[in-house]
C-alpha cells in the first residue's frame, strides 16, 4: 500500500479494528478514514453506498461485525445473523460500486465445520456441519468470504479474506453476559482476587483446547496481507498454530491476575466445540507469523482491563 492512500477501516471502535488502526499509524499510514456507528449504520445500504462513493477510499478493512461469546451467539441468533449479512453485503457491494479494489474482510475460525481435522486448514471450509451454538454467526461469515470470492471473480476485484483464531487484547469485551472465553476469565478472576474469593467458576469441563492470538498480531497480519500486491485473492488462517485447554488458560490468567485460589468448573455449561486450532501453513509460506506469547499478552491484556474498567 502506499503510505498516502486512503484506507476506510470500517469497526474501527471494535477490538480488531482499533489494532488495525494502531498499526497503521504505526506504519506510517496517515490518511486513516473512519465512522462511528452514529454516524454511519452499515446495516444501511443507501447509508454505505453514499459514503463509500463520497470518500472513495483506496484500500478497506472490513472489521465491523456484531461478535459475542457462546452464550451471546446462542441467544441472539437472529441478531447475528441478520446484522452481519447486512453489514458485509452493504460494504462489500458499496465497495465495489465505488471503485474499490482492495479489500481485506475480517472473518471468525466458526466459519469451519465443528468435527473436521486438526488443525484446520483452508480447504475444509463447507465440508461438514458447524458447532450448533455459534451457526448463524458462523454462516453470516461464511456468505463474507463467498461474497469477497464472487465479486473477484465477476468483477475482477481484489478482496481478500483472514480467518483469525480466538482473539484478545485492548479493548475486548469483558461483559460477563455475552464476552468470549479469556475476556470473561481475566473478569472473573480480578474479581475473585477482590472478593478475596477462595475459588472462581469457569464455564464448562475445561477440557476443550484453543488457541488464541493477541489482536496487535492480528492487525500486523490484516497490514500484512494487504501489502502483499500480487495477492489478489483467497482464504488465510491467522493463528499462532499451538493451543491450550481451558484449564491451562485459566490458570494462566489466575497466575497473570494473582488470584491465588482454585478453580470451579460448571459442568452444565456448554463446552463448544472441543478442540479447534488452525492450521496456518499459508500465512507461514508468506513469510508472516504472530510474536506474542500467550502469558505476555495476556499481560498485556489484563493492564488495558485495569485501565479501562477499574481506573486502575
Amino acid at each position: 500500500m502506499r503510505k498516502d492512500a486512503k484506507i476506510y477501516v470500517a469497526g474501527h471502535r471494535g477490538m480488531v479494528g482499533s489494532a488495525i488502526v494502531r498499526q497503521l499509524y504505526a506504519a506510517g499510514y496517515e490518511n486513516v478514514v473512519t465512522r462511528s456507528s452514529s454516524e454511519l449504520d452499515l446495516t444501511q445500504q443507501t447509508q454505505v453506498t453514499e459514503f463509500l462513493v463520497r470518500e472513495k477510499p483506496d484500500y478497506i478493512f472490513m472489521a465491523a461485525a456484531k461478535v459475542g461469546g457462546i452464550h451471546a451467539n446462542n441467544t441472539y441468533r437472529a441478531d447475528f445473523l441478520y446484522r452481519n449479512l447486512m453489514i458485509e453485503a452493504n460494504v462489500v457491494h458499496a465497495a465495489w460500486q465505488a471503485g474499490v479494489k482492495r479489500m481485506l474482510f475480517l472473518g471468525s475460525s466458526c466459519i469451519y465445520p465443528r468435527d473436521c481435522p486438526q488443525p484446520i486448514t483452508e480447504d475444509y471450509l463447507l465440508t461438514g456441519p458447524l458447532e450448533p451454538t455459534n451457526e448463524p454467526y458462523a454462516i453470516a461469515k461464511i456468505a463474507g468470504v463467498k461474497l469477497c470470492e464472487s465479486y473477484n471473480r465477476q468483477y475482477g476485484t481484489s478482496y481478500v479474506s483472514a480467518m483469525p483464531t480466538n482473539l484478545y487484547g485492548p479493548n475486548d469485551n469483558y461483559d460477563l453476559a455475552n464476552s468470549h472465553v479469556l475476556p470473561a476469565l481475566i473478569r472473573k478472576a480480578h474479581e475473585a482476587k477482590l472478593r478475596g474469593d477462595s475459588t472462581y467458576t469457569v464455564w464448562g469441563s475445561g477440557r476443550p483446547m484453543r488457541e488464541f492470538l493477541y489482536v496487535d498480531d492480528m492487525a500486523n497480519a490484516c497490514l500484512f496481507l494487504m501489502e502483499q500486491d500480487a495477492l489478489n485473492d483467497g482464504l488465510f488462517n491467522v493463528g499462532t498454530g499451538t493451543d491450550v485447554t481451558i484449564r491451562e488458560l485459566a490458570e494462566t490468567v489466575m497466575n497473570v491476575v494473582g488470584f491465588d485460589g482454585e478453580i470451579v468448573f460448571d459442568a452444565s455449561k456448554p463446552d463448544g466445540t472441543l478442540r479447534k486450532l488452525l492450521d496456518v501453513t499459508r500465512m507461514q509460506q508468506l513469510g508472516w507469523q504472530a510474536k506474542t506469547e500467550l502469558s505476555d499478552g495476556i499481560a498485556l491484556a489484563y493492564a488495558d482491563f485495569l485501565a479501562k474498567h477499574t481506573g486502575g
